[in-house]
């Protein structure tokens, strides 16, 4: 069974040869750390050294004739609270009157020249569609979940506009790409250390029925999906399962409710599992006999339908080496 069987396999939920692995998508100060103690020369040779199943690769560039970025959001800062363009937007008209992006402009010949040269591995693909977060910018988070309250017309009319940009984007995408992908991956981080960060009731208002609009497309277009989302999204996993999430990322094991046991009594066989090794503390801190012990322990709860991974997929310079190396063989042993 190669790669893109066996992860095939366990995202359908079946059980497989053994349980799949996925390095993630390493911060880009970490891989030169990494190189250097596997003594690999490139990004490849190093995933194929530690036998990663998954190839994650995602689609299409924005070319502005004018050069203008897909969002123009003019946010005045950095942090989640900082406004942006719609921060004291009252007006539906206003939103429809807004420079939204032109699917016109997106390119996908270098993703579709990637995914053929990919080999056999799975390849989980689609636009990632922040669309939570993108909608938050627009507004300035704070903003955002007050006008949920204030002027819901003007939050659903934001959101119209990025999700039928995302839908058309994506149809297009599935439509060139084929069976050059094996999954619609996706993410929204709806989770904080502590729980979700709106309430569920609202995010079935105001964020499921245009989530929902994705997944249905990526059912259409026949891929599973796998959604990516950090924190403690514990309170809403059986909305999730409604909507069709067939795999759930990263599993953030110290966020609560999230640990492995809970997961595996409430929900192992209703949806595949993707991730679940603590970044947190374990990878940063722990050894990498404490890494093995707990590799197998998540393998022992969560498999068969299990795709081993960090439970933050950009791993940090702080994780040492001798960790991921751990992580890695106990994966596939």
């Amino acid at each position: 069974m190669n790669s893109r069987e066996r992860i095939r396999t366990i995202v359908a939920g079946e059980a497989a040869d053994r349980v799949g692995f996925w390095l993630g998508n390493p911060h880009g100060d970490t891989w030169p750390i990494l190189h250097d103690y596997f003594g690999t020369g490139g990004v490849e040779e190093l995933l194929t050294l530690l036998k990663d199943d998954l190839r994650w690769i995602r689609p299409g560039a924005y070319n502005h004739p004018e050069g203008k970025p897909m969002w123009d959001m003019q946010r005045r800062g950095r942090a989640l609270a900082a406004e942006g363009v719609f921060a004291e937007c009252e007006s539906v008209d206003e939103v429809h009157a807004h420079d939204w992006p032109n699917p016109d402009y997106l390119s996908f010949e270098e993703t579709l020249a990637r995914l053929r040269a990919a080999g056999d591995v799975y390849r989980p693909s689609g636009f990632w569609c922040p669309f939570f977060h993108e909608v938050a910018d627009f507004f300035g988070m704070e903003n955002y979940f007050v006008k949920m309250h204030t002027h819901p017309e003007v939050v659903h009319a934001v959101t119209r506009h990025i999700i039928d940009f995302y839908l058309e984007a994506n149809r297009r995408f599935f439509e060139v790409a084929g069976d050059l992908i094996d999954a619609y991956f996706f993410g929204n981080d709806f989770g904080t250390q502590l729980g979700c960060l709106v309430n569920p009731e609202m995010m079935r208002r105001f964020i499921f029925p245009y989530f929902g609009e994705l997944t249905d497309l990526a059912h259409e277009c026949g891929y599973p999906v796998i959604l990516h989302s950090c924190g403690s999204v514990y309170e809403v996993i059986p909305d999730l399962l409604d909507l069709g999430v067939e795999a759930l990322h990263p599993l953030q094991a110290r966020a609560a409710n999230m640990e492995a046991e809970r997961l595996a009594a409430e929900f192992k066989g209703k949806i595949a599992f993707v991730g679940g090794i603590d970044t947190q503390e374990l990878l940063v801190n722990g050894s990498p006999e404490e890494v093995t012990a707990d590799v197998e322990r998540v393998k022992e709860l969560l498999g068969p339908c299990l795709i081993v991974s960090p439970s933050h997929e950009a791993i940090l310079p702080n994780v040492p080496p001798a960790n991921i190396e751990a992580m890695a063989r106990a994966a596939v042993a």
